[in-house]
């Protein structure tokens, strides 16, 4: 739903991970949904916890994590009506770190998707590497949908490093046109959702950023690539 932009409220999101996680099993092994025990025991939840297990896989990577941890969170907020907090252990290096879930979004952008070692080894990779840096964003849009735990400069940072610098946009294109324009979508999609609020400027720049990516792909305008 995330993935295809197909949800209003954040509430059907925490309706799909019930539906899909409230089977209960009997002696005899037969599964059967259980939607109304499953969101008693989450009523009663304090706070949600994933536990990090791979140095090179982080929460905003994979969309398994925002899928389970965050989906988690957003029915216990339903079940509960409260905001609960959500925790992030890291124990991949030594010492086990345990941080907020803004913190770790925080940590990972920076450390990868707005690292230039990071990501011009995934741009070294061509085609594949700008499809892995969407879906870091998307997967980091997964996050505020489900827990709004995101910081908005999270948002600006990414914008302002891979849309709206024209040289890095302009390559992001030449490499892989339907990721870019997706990246650029789904910040777009941020900022309607009200997860960050760019200034006037900056949000028409990423619009007519977005309307030049998608007339490439439909094959309008000058700048169409052979």
């Amino acid at each position: 739903m995330v993935q295809e932009d197909a949800w209003q409220d954040g509430d059907e999101l925490a309706d799909v991970f019930t539906r899909r996680k409230s089977f209960a099993y009997g002696p005899a092994g037969e599964a059967r949904p259980r939607p109304e025990l499953f969101e008693r025991v989450l009523s009663r939840v304090d706070l949600a916890y994933q536990n990090l297990d791979s140095v090179e896989i982080g929460i905003t990577s994979i969309d398994v994590y925002f899928d389970n941890l965050g989906g988690m969170s957003r029915a216990i907020g339903r079940a509960s009506g409260r905001n609960v907090p959500v925790y992030v252990g890291d124990s991949t290096q030594g010492e086990s770190k345990v941080r907020t879930l803004a913190e770790q979004v925080a940590l990972e952008t920076r450390s990868r998707v707005l690292n230039p070692k990071w990501y011009e080894g995934m741009l070294g990779h061509g085609y594949e590497g700008v499809q892995e840096l969407e879906s870091h964003v998307t997967n980091t849009l997964g996050w505020s949908a489900t827990t709004g735990q995101v910081d908005p400069w999270v948002y600006g940072r990414i914008a302002a490093t891979f849309v709206l610098d024209d040289a890095m946009r302009e390559r992001l294109a030449g490499l892989n046109l339907a990721a870019s324009s997706r990246m650029t979508n789904r910040l777009i999609e941020a900022h309607e959702r009200h997860y960050w609020t760019p200034d006037p400027e900056t949000l028409a720049a990423l619009q007519a950023a977005g309307h030049e990516l998608e007339d490439r792909i439909e094959g309008i305008g000058a700048g169409v690539a052979a």
